[in-house]
């Protein structure tokens, strides 16, 4: 019998910040976990929705005319081409559901730029 998928465990195995991990697949969407601790970048997806299930911590994620703040078991899907920037004070844990075409910082490009062969 195969073991079902550990989001606990999954988290416990990212140990970098920002760098999102694929953890499952359901037809075109990548499940992916991450730690987060800072801010990213401001960004947008052109043409793919963004989702960010709060596992553990709080997570704000600023868009330009407000700011969304989720606690543990809270999630807010981003709409395509919105320009946002997720912040965390403390370290937070995540679920990010996203199309397995989507680009970790948009079109933007910064040091902290995780390619999505670095997160499979």
């Amino acid at each position: 019998m195969k073991l079902l998928p550990n989001i606990e465990q999954a988290l416990a195995s990212v140990s970098s910040y920002w760098t999102p991990k694929v953890v499952g697949r359901v037809n075109d969407q990548y499940v992916k976990v991450a730690k987060l601790k800072g801010e990213l970048v401001w960004h947008a997806h052109q043409h793919e929705d963004e989702m960010f299930l709060v596992i553990y911590g709080t997570l704000k994620i600023q868009l330009e005319d407000r700011e969304v703040v989720l606690g543990p078991g809270s999630f807010y899907t981003v709409p395509k081409n919105v320009r946002h920037n997720p912040v965390a004070e403390e370290e937070c844990g995540i679920v990010l559901i996203e199309t397995v075409t989507t680009l970790h910082t948009g079109d933007e490009l910064v040091a902290g730029t995780v390619a999505i062969e670095k997160q499979l």
